[in-house]
């Protein structure tokens, strides 16, 4: 069978003690327009949170590009992620990015992570 390329539940950050636990003792990967916190699960695969802030990004609109776009970066990048749990936090920065630029960073910040949480 292939690899699923999918974002279902059991990938997502549900509970506000799923993103607690995250946040509680953060291996880091950060740029000025976007942080990512990660810690071990004791699961089979990584799952994503996601922190759109209004005051970050004003416009409802602008806050779900992000969303959409980090999402399907996660989406595409999931299987070679270890078993962590991760909380994407968006910072005002973000909204000047084009979705291809945000994809590269998040690119970069997905490895960085990985490497982090692996070493």
């Amino acid at each position: 069978m292939p690899t699923q390329h999918t974002f279902s539940r059991e990938l997502r950050l549900l509970t506000p003690e799923h993103f607690k636990r995250v946040f509680a003792e953060p291996v880091r990967a950060a740029s000025p327009q976007i942080t990512l916190l990660a810690c071990p699960n004791s699961l089979e695969h990584s799952r994503l949170g996601l922190a759109v802030p209004k005051k970050a990004l004003k416009r409802a609109v602008w806050r779900n590009r992000v969303k959409r776009v980090v999402r399907e970066s996660f989406r595409l990048k999931q299987h070679q992620l270890p078993a962590i749990d991760i909380v994407v936090i968006a910072k005002a920065g973000v909204k000047e990015m084009d979705n291809e630029e945000l994809f590269k960073l998040l690119e970069k910040l997905w490895r960085t992570l990985s490497r982090r949480c692996n070493g």
